[in-house]
């Protein structure tokens, strides 16, 4: 009888405590499906803020609660009438989609050589790539500006004179160029890291057919870490696709200048009032390619991000 009164006067943290103990498939459950309810609370929560905006009309964007001031969803239609915002979406996914063909083609080559082959230095080489990688892309702007804009001499010959830098503004090659060197690094080594665990004597059977080592690279490495190639083409194209000081930069926010998507939100704000329903329904539109891609290649790039995790 004393026991049983025990345990009923322990508390709530004790009794807890005590079934987390005799019972803790329940409790790492449970465990679970907090911290996943957090993560889609913390998640999902400013795409609802952003269809709250953008379903609120322009002349009742005070005070605004969890629910719209009002419904008016012709701010979906609206925002294609004041801006050609479709012009700028098909402008950011032609400079992913270059940039990433761009990033895969030389990552490929170059993670095949830090893969597969040996030489002397490869470490450190790998490793100053990498440190690259996380230098900051707003170091980078001035001295990009100035090159791409034809303000940096190049070279100077005897009979040309002073060779400069392209002027290339307004045009995609100021933003694919450097995207292709920011984004290169970690495609590098997430290609090296597939490339250097297919065995040895798959490329070698390629190599007797008379293969030559590029068309073992294509026919039988790649096709083999499609789920890395896969990994560091999504993770390119979407840091492309979101990029903003460069891409805000390197244009006039024209649309039929190559202007991106970011100029594209950013146009619908003017000199004397910004049109936050509009801005609100651009960014909910402009986010759609990049939920797609992510939800047609999901697998590839869960199998990509968790390969090499576990050993056999």
């Amino acid at each position: 009888m004393s026991s049983a009164t025990d345990e009923e006067e322990g508390g709530p943290l004790r009794r807890w405590t005590r079934d987390a103990i005799q019972n803790p498939g329940s409790t790492y459950r449970g465990l679970f499906y907090v911290v996943t309810l957090f993560f889609l609370v913390t998640t999902l929560f400013p795409f609802y803020w952003l269809l709250v905006l953008a379903l609120t009309p322009g002349d009742q964007m005070r005070n605004i609660g969890l629910l719209p001031n009002g419904f008016n969803p012709y701010a979906f239609v609206e925002m294609f009438e004041r801006l050609p915002f479709h012009v700028y979406m098909f402008n950011s996914i032609v400079i992913a989609l270059t940039t990433t063909v761009i990033v895969l083609l030389v990552g490929s080559f170059a993670g095949y050589a830090f893969g597969r082959l040996r030489f002397r230095g490869k470490t450190p080489l790998l490793l100053l790539l990498l440190a690259i990688s996380y230098f900051p892309p707003a170091a980078f702007i001035l001295p990009l500006f100035q090159l791409f804009t034809g303000n940096v001499t190049l070279v100077t010959l005897p009979v040309v004179g002073a060779v400069q830098s392209p002027n290339w503004f307004n045009t995609p090659g100021a933003m694919v160029t450097p995207f292709s060197a920011l984004f290169l690094p970690l495609s590098i080594f997430i290609l090296t890291t597939f490339y250097s665990q297919i065995p040895d004597g798959l490329e070698d059977a390629a190599r007797v057919e008379g293969t030559t080592r590029i068309g073992a690279l294509f026919r039988v490495i790649i096709p083999l870490s499609a789920p890395g190639v896969a990994t560091a083409g999504v993770l390119t194209f979407i840091g492309v696709y979101n990029e903003f000081f460069i891409s805000f930069l390197m244009t006039d926010g024209q649309a039929e200048n190559w202007a991106p998507i970011v100029w594209g939100v950013v146009n619908y704000q003017g000199q004397y009032q910004a049109f936050y329903n509009l801005m609100a329904a651009a960014s909910i539109v402009g986010v759609l390619p990049v939920v797609i891609l992510v939800v047609v290649a999901q697998e590839r790039i869960v199998s990509g991000l968790t390969a090499g995790a576990l050993k056999e």
